[in-house]
């Protein structure tokens, strides 16, 4: 045992757990903690940001971008509320996000004697966002709690876990344990019989169909095995594109809506199925289901076949059963191949410009970089139509939808992955909710490739009331600065690109840049909906 104040154990403990950064905003509640960091700074890096939510979406797009633990650290009350939308996209998005925050005096908690940032329920408000949280109330706390919080992170659904320590209890000292690294429980066992019975159900399929969420992005060799077995489409929306890469199998969501009406055995990984299941009708069909959290299987409805576990696992013994049971399909090949030609084609003809602006993002990205999508209609386009060559390479907001996510959420992704290039795509309305972000980019050196589509509006907001509030115009139109101005005063790169070519000239300059962020204003018009691809009707 080592005698360690509060701030020294934690910082111990999360060091033990494999981080290696912390994305966080210093205050008076935390004095005592950052003062650990400093002495820790060789083995704990500390990315410090302009807004608390910056500071949650970095760890947000670190944890999507690693699938591994990230950590954050804010002030309590405002600081910790700040940082909320990002922790309840972290929710929405299973990321492995731990969410420190400060407290005031413990002996001061629900008393409401005007302690500095004292709200009301901090703790059950971080329950709100968390799948786990607990307070810190002496040295020797950190140990078992820091273990535990680890042990929540990397078992189950992932989601947040948050801990939250008072300021009177850092500076606390004890003779403490050790910290140990946590170990997650063992994934559940496979039902077997579960699984033959998928197998048969799948086997005997004419024209199987299989959907991907974010469940299965750490399974993409078995969900490959699967569909080339069964030569299966396998369909992803946002949290789930790149299971497969870019494979002849990998269908975006308006040409899985096109199977879906045909399809007859479908199944689901790590999923909600939302659209599927909760809009295009599941009439004649039969469904099998797989998820690592149970209360899944029946959100929309009840599956022919439910196996609860980890996916690799269960899809593996799914595979290993096919063989007894699979049938031939032949033309089965082209006729996805004519079906997804015939649906993209229609995409393209649709949203030239949206289209025209990612074929040369596409073109210039290379394949292990990481691209991030934003509430903008040029994103929106980039979930149905973006080819993704592999897992973890395409980030979005799922089905919080967070306007403003983007930069900060890609400056994450780049601190957490040095070494691939990261491309955010934003609109101005959006953009400008975590601007102040670029600062950190340029004191950090994260050379991140940020581009604004700028409509001069909140253009989607703007699109709705056109098509169905007769044109009448409140609240959608903005005015912006000069966005290329506006980033060099940060000492960012600002280019401007006014259309795709010489926008691929501005990626270029914008992936050379190694020691900073570079920002691409691209003015356009008011863009064509997409909606008609994503809003999908009933089909069975």
């Amino acid at each position: 045992m080592e005698r360690r104040n509060t701030a020294q154990a934690l910082v111990e403990g999360l060091i033990a757990n494999g981080l290696d950064t912390l994305y966080a905003l210093p205050g008076v509640q935390n004095d005592p903690f950052f003062d650990a960091l400093y002495h820790a700074q060789n083995r704990l890096r500390v990315i410090h940001t302009r807004h608390e939510q910056g500071s949650a979406y970095m760890a947000l797009g670190a944890a999507m971008a690693t699938g591994r633990p990230q950590g954050m650290a804010v002030v309590p009350g405002p600081g910790l509320l700040n940082a909320a939308t990002a922790l309840a996209t972290a929710y929405s998005n299973n990321a492995r996000v731990l969410a420190l925050s400060g407290q005031i005096p413990l002996h001061s908690i629900g008393r409401m004697t005007g302690q500095l940032h004292e709200i009301v329920g901090q703790t059950d408000i971080l329950r709100t966002l968390t799948k786990w949280n607990a307070v810190v109330k002496a040295p020797g706390d950190v140990a078992p709690l820091v273990e535990e919080a680890f042990r929540q992170l990397l078992s189950g659904r992932p989601r947040p876990v948050g801990l939250e320590v008072p300021m009177d209890v850092w500076t606390r000292s004890a003779a403490v344990h050790p910290q140990r690294a946590a170990v997650p429980p063992p994934p559940p066992p496979v039902d077997e019989d579960a699984a033959e019975e998928a197998a048969g159900l799948l086997g005997a399929a004419e024209r199987p169909m299989i959907v991907a969420g974010s469940g299965a992005l750490d399974a993409g060799a078995e969900v490959l095995a699967i569909a080339e077995a069964l030569t299966a489409p396998v369909m992803s929306f946002r949290m789930g594109r790149g299971v497969i890469g870019a494979h002849a199998l990998d269908v975006r969501l308006p040409v899985g809506h096109r199977l879906w009406a045909e399809a007859d055995v479908v199944l689901l990984v790590g999923t909600r199925g939302q659209n599927p299941l909760g809009a295009w009708g599941t009439a004649g069909l039969k469904v099998i289901r797989v998820d690592i959290d149970p209360e899944e299987m029946t959100r929309f409805n009840r599956p022919d076949v439910a196996l609860h576990g980890d996916a690799a696992p269960v899809l593996a013994a799914i595979a290993a059963r096919l063989g007894r049971h699979n049938r031939a399909r032949p033309g089965r090949a082209d006729a996805i191949a004519a079906t997804k030609a015939a649906v993209m084609a229609k995409v393209e003809a649709a949203l030239p410009q949206q289209v025209g602006f990612l074929k040369v993002m596409r073109e210039e990205l290379p394949p292990e970089g990481i691209f991030v999508d934003e509430l903008t209609q040029v994103g929106y386009v980039a979930r149905i139509w973006l080819d993704v060559p592999g897992p973890r390479r395409f980030l979005s907001t799922g089905m919080q939808g967070t306007l403003g996510w983007g930069l900060a959420t890609a400056l994450g992704a780049k601190a957490a992955c040095p070494d691939r290039p990261v491309l955010v795509v934003n609109g101005d309305g959006g953009f400008m909710f975590t601007v102040q972000e670029m600062a950190t980019a340029v004191q950090h050196g994260l050379a991140v490739v940020a581009v604004v589509f700028n409509d001069g509006a909140y253009g989607n907001v703007r699109t709705f009331q056109r098509q169905h509030f007769g044109g009448r115009l409140i609240a959608s139109e903005l005015r912006n600065p000069d966005f290329v101005k506006l980033a060099e005063s940060f000492g960012a790169q600002g280019l401007r690109a006014t259309n795709p070519e010489e926008l691929r000239i501005a990626l270029r300059r914008g992936f050379a840049t190694t020691d900073g962020p570079t920002l691409i204003e691209v003015p356009v018009g008011e863009l064509p909906s997409p909606w008609e691809f994503v809003m999908l009707p009933k089909v069975r």
